[in-house]
């Protein structure tokens, strides 16, 4: 498919692209285009998605993980998990300020979930963000506090964390790591 350079663009765009098993994400106007992750990846985001979900039973909390869109203002974003309130979820994609969102590193992500997409969850008021490394392995949560992250909690290996906002979990990364 041949876009005209120099033109922003939008959600037609992006729906309009053949799906081949990569991660197609619209940010700032342009399409941004990562590979599938690794076992180690999809094993540390499906323990951790685990864990959330055990932790959202009986609220009215969801846990939707990766492939899914999440529509923020112009942008289309995949993060690895995403929670927010059940009724918020379409078929197609979630149109509001999640209440959680999950990244976990890749070599080939990293960048983009350390930089551009950690600024726009932070400028659209995602409250909680966290960035998972299975490599470490290690999970650093960030608060936003007077519309800045903060780093509030971080665990790694075979250290307890134990979360109460914005729902109550306990993890070790060490132990989500080992599926």
């Amino acid at each position: 498919m041949a876009l005209m350079a120099g033109r922003m663009l939008s959600r037609a765009d992006l729906d309009a692209l053949p799906d081949d098993g990569l991660r197609h994400e619209l940010i700032d106007g342009s399409f941004v285009m990562t590979p599938a992750p690794g076992m180690a990846h999809q094993d540390f985001a499906f323990a951790l998605a685990r864990a959330l979900h055990a932790a959202t039973e009986g609220t009215d909390l969801k846990v939707v993980m990766a492939p899914y869109d999440v529509a923020i203002g112009a942008h289309v974003v995949e993060p690895d998990i995403v929670v927010a309130p059940r009724v918020a979820f379409t078929e197609r994609d979630l149109q509001m300020t999640p209440l959680l969102v999950v990244e976990v590193r890749s070599p080939s992500t990293a960048w983009l979930d350390e930089g551009r997409k950690r600024s726009i969850y932070q400028e659209w008021g995602v409250a909680h963000y966290w960035l998972a490394d299975p490599a470490e392995p290690s999970i650093t949560i960030l608060e936003l506090v007077d519309g800045r992250y903060e780093q509030a909690q971080f665990a790694r290996n075979n250290e307890v964390l134990t979360v109460s906002k914005p729902l109550t979990v306990d993890m070790t990364p060490g132990k989500l790591v080992q599926g």
